[in-house]
């Protein structure tokens, strides 16, 4: 019999990755949505049929009891928040409610439905993946950052991720449930949203290739990040739910590229000059900012096995690609992209 997972932020850049490569091993996958008729939902349903929906909100603790008992899956893969940092600034109260006390209700929601008490462990082991973030680390303490670096959140969204991570832990140590958290660093690919610097850094590419724009305006340019593509980061998710023991892992490529090079790249990609054309824009810029991130991978590649494969300009350039060939088809990136 196949076994059955549970993606919620199914329709997200993540959840479409991890729901192809789950199919890809045999799986019966299910993905979380608030509402059947969400266009997003729909699109998902033409390219990749073989995912079924099951209502459910991570703000309404009933509905994710419903979802478990319904789908009765052997992993969850908890992806939905509201994943857009600047915004979280914005809309602090509804990150804090969907990004950090979401996770509270999906473990809850796995600790009714498989019988697991106090000390007890659960009866009926459901394993739990939670997506942390190294927005955890916020102003690092040291460089690169791994298991055991602590913890400096710079914004909303890290601290509910904060919060969804140490609960984690929590009911794993509470209750012995089969709960992991992987800290992912920056990833990326042509189905990240517009609003997302990569997104935007390749998208402004493309209009300026083919003449839909004429400049490109950016914040901090200085910032350094850890980035690598989304369909390499989703196999180390499913790993970790393989392993003999629940553990958490830093996942990353250890290589750090700041977002001038990321414009050079693209730029380059194109065969245009980056310096012609980008505009730097002081409200841009976020209420404290994160200088640096990088990721040390070293347990994650002893301990599961995993490799990034996709290298940064080869990530770069394959964003770049695929905005020209959305652009020149006339799409439009705010309502249509790679995905879904």
């Amino acid at each position: 019999m196949a076994r059955r997972a549970l993606i919620t932020g199914i329709t997200g850049q993540d959840g479409s990755y991890l729901a192809e490569h789950l199919l890809e091993q045999g799986y019966e996958v299910w993905g979380l949505a608030r509402g059947q008729a969400n266009p997003r939902v729909s699109r998902m349903r033409k390219l990749l049929s073989d995912v079924r929906v099951v209502r459910g909100d991570l703000l309404d603790q009933g509905s994710l009891i419903s979802a478990v008992e319904r789908v009765q899956p052997d992993e969850v893969y908890n992806l939905g928040a509201i994943s857009f940092v600047p915004m979280s600034w914005e809309q602090a109260e509804l990150t804090a409610e969907v990004t950090g006390m979401g996770v509270l209700r999906m473990l809850e929601a796995i600790r009714v439905c498989s019988g697991a008490s106090r000390g007890s462990g659960a009866s009926r082991q459901i394993r739990f993946y939670q997506a942390s973030s190294s927005e955890m680390f916020g102003q690092v303490s040291e460089t690169p950052q791994n298991e055991r670096t602590a913890f400096h959140p710079r914004s909303p969204y890290g601290v509910a991720k904060a919060y969804g991570h140490f609960l984690t832990q929590n009911y794993r140590e509470s209750y012995g449930m089969f709960a992991v958290s992987g800290i992912l660093f920056n990833h990326e690919s042509p189905r990240r949203g517009a609003e997302f610097v990569t997104r935007k850094v390749s998208l402004g590419v493309a209009r300026i290739k083919l003449g839909l724009a004429s400049e490109l305006r950016l914040g901090n340019l200085e910032a350094r990040r850890d980035w690598g593509f989304a369909g390499d980061y989703v196999k180390a998710m499913h790993l970790m739910l393989q392993a003999a023991n629940p553990e958490d892992y830093v996942i990353g490529t250890g290589r750090m590229k700041s977002v001038r090079e990321l414009v050079e790249a693209a730029f380059t990609a194109a065969g245009l000059d980056w310096e012609r054309y980008v505009v730097t824009d002081q409200t841009l810029h976020r209420p404290a900012e994160v200088d640096l991130l990088c990721a040390d991978p070293k347990k994650a590649r002893t301990q599961l096995g995993w490799e990034p494969s996709v290298s940064f300009d080869e990530l770069v350039a394959m964003m770049v690609e695929s905005d020209l060939r959305l652009l020149s088809d006339g799409g439009d990136p705010d309502q249509d992209s790679s995905w879904p």
